[in-house]
């Protein structure tokens, strides 16, 4: 999975946004906002990765045992395929 072209992630203030830009501006209203972690795995979305790939990121980087980073892998990817910004 990999984020599609036409969302770009940016900093305002202390908020993470993801708003769209370009032809995807017509198809996306609005924003989506990430905490830190969302942040992390969104800039590994920049390229296409696997859940297991971006499970084993969180567990490297993050004080989360394996079992957790699974979880927290699969439900951030459903929002962003119900928002529909994967490709």
């Amino acid at each position: 999975m990999k984020i599609k072209e036409g969302f770009i992630l940016r900093s305002v203030g202390s908020e993470n946004v993801v708003v769209a830009v370009g032809e995807q501006s017509r198809k996306f209203n609005g924003m989506i906002r990430l905490n830190n972690t969302g942040k992390f795995l969104w800039e590994l979305l920049k390229e296409d990765r696997t859940e297991e790939f971006l499970a084993d990121e969180l567990v490297a980087n993050y004080d989360i045992d394996r079992e957790q980073a699974t979880a927290d892998v699969k439900r951030f990817a459903e929002r962003l395929k119900e928002a529909e910004v994967l490709a």
